[in-house]
This record gives C-alpha cells, structure tokens and sequence, in this order.
C-alpha cells in the first residue's frame, strides 16, 4: 500500500470564451468522483490524498474539441462515462468490448471505448456534429500504474531528477516525426500540427493505446492537456515542478501561469500527482520501460519507448 497526493486545475486561457477541458480524479474505493473544468480566470487547484490498495484510483484528462457547446459536452461525457462505468453505476451500458478483464486497467479500457460509443451516438445530433475529446486516463493500483490514452492529451513521468513523455501523441505530425519526414522542431511549427489520428467520438471504433509503468518511490506523474505541453517543453515543466517540489499545488498553479503568459490561446488542464509510501522500491539506475498492453496481457518487450528529456 502506498500514497498518492494528487493536484488537479483547469483553466480557460486567455483567448477562449469557454473551457472545453475537463479532468477526473476517481477514488473507486469510496465510489468517490470529482470531474473540473472552471470557466473563471483564475484557476482553483483541488488537492487530494489516495492511500492506494487494490481498488486504486484514476486520474484523467479530456481536451474536448468540435466548438464550445460541442467540445464542453465531448468533454464532460467522458470523464463522467469512464467514472460511471468504472464505478458499474451507468445502467445504459450495453457494450462490452473485448477488456483485460476486471483488472483496473480493463475496466479503464472498456470505460474509454464506451464513452466513445456514446459520445458518437450524441455526435449524430446536429447542434453536436463533429464533437469529439482526448482521453488520457492513468489507473494506480498496488499493482502499478496503467495509462490508456486516446488523442495527445500527454502523460509525463519525472523520476531521478530527469522528465521522460510516457505517452506517444496520436497525430499527425508525430507520425510524420516516425517516418522522419520532419523534425520535432519543425513539428512545433507544422500548419497540422492541431491534426490527430483518433478521439472519442470522432469515428466509430477507437483503439486505445495501453501501457503498464512499474511506480517508484518518489515518482511524479503529469498528465496534461496540449494547452500546456503546447505551450511549456518538458524541461521547463520539470525546473517550474522542482521550483515548487514541496508545494506540488503551487507548482500546477505555476503551470497554468506560465502557459497564460505564453498566450493561453488554449484551454490548460492539468494533473500532477506523487507516489509516496515505503512499499515503493527506490528509484535506481535502471532505464524507464513501458510495457504495452493488449488484450492477452503484458507484452514481454516494449513497443513504445519512452522519450527522456532531460
């Protein structure tokens, strides 16, 4: 058994009118549920403590798009389908797609793929007509910590000093970097850059990306919508993080003004979360790994590497 203390905000940004972000902080244990997307100017960052057991909990982000109405429902849908389904409280649920079993990692799966079931089916009515959310889901068990993802909305590990992007953007541009016909420099600047290659609700059948991350004592988890990652690298994320490490709730704040005083032209969401409690083994040398996840289990070899930044 171990701790996490987790802080989460969300912010409109400087240019939009509306907040098409939304985040989720799901303790299963207490059925407890608290999804955020503030609409004022200045963020409120909530801050929880989770002591982990084989329940666990989950922590999300979904960076809806499809314009303001569309995007805020996209949103909202899939934060509060992954909780319900999570949580066996969404008596609609008719879909049962092939899962992990009832692993937390396979309820979080399923959860994902039916709330692009359903927000495809609201996608159908005119006034929502091409809405659609990134879904970026981290599960924490005792077992360890599992991500299913949908889009770029991102998920950053710091451990030893060092910051590594444990998820890969489902995007265009990314896939243009793996094919090397650009680079990540001029990715950043690429006139398709917004582009991704799937979302909730966007198209009828999704395939989440899964992976299993073994935790460390120490470990620090971001989760992030590309309002931030946009807008702030990853060694700068790290050095704002490190310049508040003992107040991880001023260090998200810090985050969110620094993105605003780079334009904001987005909305920013953002969770950022420490693994505590003596059961972690200590963070050595060894290098970070992913193991991907399908649905007969853990992959003996990692498809996905990750990205050390620093």
């Amino acid at each position: 058994m171990f701790n996490v203390e987790a802080h989460a905000t969300s912010h409109v940004g400087r240019v939009r009118k509306g907040n098409e972000d939304n985040y989720l902080l799901l303790d299963i244990a207490e059925a407890k549920a608290r999804t955020g997307s503030q609409e004022a100017d200045k963020s409120v960052v909530e801050s929880f403590e989770f002591e982990i057991d084989e329940n666990g909990i989950v922590l999300a982000v979904s960076d809806g798009m499809g314009g303001a109405l569309a995007g805020e429902v996209a949103s909202k849908m899939a934060v509060e389908t992954v909780s319900e389904v999570i949580l066996d409280q969404d008596p609609d649920q008719t879909v049962s797609p092939e899962s992990f079993g009832d692993s937390l990692v396979g309820k979080l799966y399923d959860a994902t793929v039916y709330a692009n079931h359903k927000i495809h089916q609201q996608g159908r009515e005119p006034e929502y007509q091409g809405m659609g959310a990134t879904f970026t889901g981290v599960g924490i068990t005792d077992e360890g910590v599992d991500i299913v993802q949908v889009g770029d909305s991102r998920t950053y590990l710091i451990r030893n000093e060092s910051i590594y992007q444990i998820t890969k953007d489902q995007s265009l541009v990314q896939q243009l970097i793996d094919s090397q016909q650009i680079s990540p420099e001029e990715a950043d600047t690429h006139a398709l850059k917004n582009v991704i290659l799937q979302a909730l609700g966007a198209q009828n059948e999704i395939f989440p990306v899964a992976a299993r991350l073994v935790p460390r004592r120490g470990d620090l988890l971001l989760i992030c919508s590309d309002g931030l990652s946009n807008k702030v690298d990853g060694i700068e994320l790290q050095n704002i993080i490190f310049d508040h490490i003992d107040d991880l709730g001023a260090a998200a704040a810090e985050l969110i003004n620094e993105a605003n005083e780079r334009g904001g032209e987005d909305n920013i969401t953002l969770i950022l979360a420490r693994l505590t409690g003596d059961s972690l083994k200590e963070a050595g040398e060894e290098d970070i790994q992913l193991d991907m996840l399908n649905h007969e289990g853990i992959h003996d070899t990692a498809e996905q590497d990750t990205a050390e930044i620093f």
